[in-house]
């Protein structure tokens, strides 16, 4: 994807918000939602564009799972609520929410939010940021053309979702990977030093030239889908090479040991797959109700074994079901998103979106139960209205 959708945010920004913040600048969510283009005509115009945008981010935060619950959230505001979030005298009712919801561009919104979240974030940047590649199919939500399938891109480390392009129809995740690549480019500023990680499906040649080309590195495991070069990497001489590192956990009437060995490519791309530095092999041995089961899996990373050791290559091959475990878990468990019957116009990537940015902004309020944030925040709707429109991140 060109560099056409931040264009099109700038073009309808204000001169104090018109490009992602830096250096720590924050801004509030109103002012961050004017940037995205109204879809509607200017005659007529009843509600402020931004405002409307305002209440379903701040609806699905509530822990709203449909559109009828965004606007029912809006209708229990009282008065000065309504004026907080930029509404005079009268509000939206649910038919124009949904109107104007299934018109918005999801990539644009997505952009614009993920901003918004990473402006808030206070913490130092990791020394190695990992960003985590999977899609999800949309299983309630059915448009003419069929089922809707999304691919996401999960910073790690902040729990954002830096952006998310829906997979065309009669199509699958490889040919969206590369504009998802575009846009988190655009959203971190380029990939110098980021690691990409992601299934077995993205072991892609095209995608391992793109995420190097960008100064990125790319970690994924490889299974037969590559036939040839998983059976170059099980034939590899592992039993020469020593253990570099292993984990052991406990719980839930489980017992886990992760052994990983890695072991240097002497030639780059000799194993069949350009830029590969390290072929990894990750042995997981689980013992549960007395009975034990191993399963081995293979990998390729582009990181060199000076700056990949095999306890880094151990937690990135982990943080890749972050992605499932935090993002689309909680999207169905908590917001019932595979039961929401959104099947009109750009409705189901929104609703989508609205979730991510949820999950993102309770995550950066250090909470770790998604459900119990979101009833908190429904039970004190005027913190969430002050927390999401000041310019100072501020927890509830």
């Amino acid at each position: 994807m060109s560099s056409s959708l931040i264009d099109v945010i700038r073009q309808h920004a204000p001169a104090s918000t018109d490009s992602a913040p830096a250096g720590g600048e924050t801004f509030g969510l109103l002012a961050a939602l004017a940037r995205v283009p109204d879809p509607r005509d200017p005659r007529g115009v009843r509600y402020p564009f931004a405002s409307v945008l305002a209440v379903a981010v701040c609806a699905v935060m509530a822990g709203a799972a449909t559109f009828a619950a965004i606007a029912d959230w809006l209708d229990d505001l009282d008065a000065p609520a309504w004026g907080r979030l930029g509404f005079t005298g009268r509000v939206p009712v649910l038919s124009t929410v949904w109107r104007l919801l299934v018109r918005v561009d999801a990539e644009t919104l997505t952009a614009v939010l993920a901003d918004w979240l990473c402006s808030r974030v206070s913490a130092p940047p990791p020394v190695r940021r990992v960003i985590a590649v999977d899609g999800k199919v949309l299983r309630g939500a059915v448009l003419p053309e069929g089922r809707v399938h999304l691919l996401s891109a999960y910073d790690t480390c902040t729990g954002v979702v830096l952006a998310q392009v829906q997979v065309a129809a009669k199509s699958n995740e490889i040919p969206a990977f590369a504009p998802l690549l575009e846009q988190v480019k655009l959203r971190l500023g380029g990939l110098a030093g980021v690691v990409i990680v992601a299934d077995a499906l993205h072991a892609q040649v095209a995608h391992a030239r793109a995420v190097a080309a960008a100064g990125g590195h790319l970690y994924v495991s490889v299974k037969a889908n590559q036939p040839t070069l998983h059976t170059h990497l099980k034939q590899l001489p592992w039993a020469q090479v020593p253990v570099g590192h292993q984990h052991r956990d406990t719980g839930h009437g489980r017992r886990e040991t992760r052994t990983v060995k890695a072991l240097t490519v002497q030639t780059p791309g000799g194993i069949g797959f350009p830029h590969a530095q390290q072929a990894v092999r990750i042995t997981r041995t689980r013992v549960i109700a007395g009975k034990r089961t191993r399963e081995t899996v293979y990998l390729v990373t582009s990181l060199p074994a000076a700056h990949a050791q095999p306890a880094d290559l151990h937690e990135w091959a982990r943080l890749e079901w972050h992605i499932e475990n935090r993002l689309h878990w909680v999207r169905d468990v908590t917001f019932h998103e595979d039961t929401h019957r959104a099947r009109t116009g750009n409705g189901p990537a929104i609703a989508a979106v609205l979730r991510n940015t949820a999950i993102g902004f309770h995550r950066g309020n250090g909470e770790t139960n998604i459900a119990r944030a979101t009833r908190r925040a429904n039970r004190r709707p005027h913190d969430l209205i002050t927390t999401v429109t000041s310019s100072h991140p501020t927890t509830q």
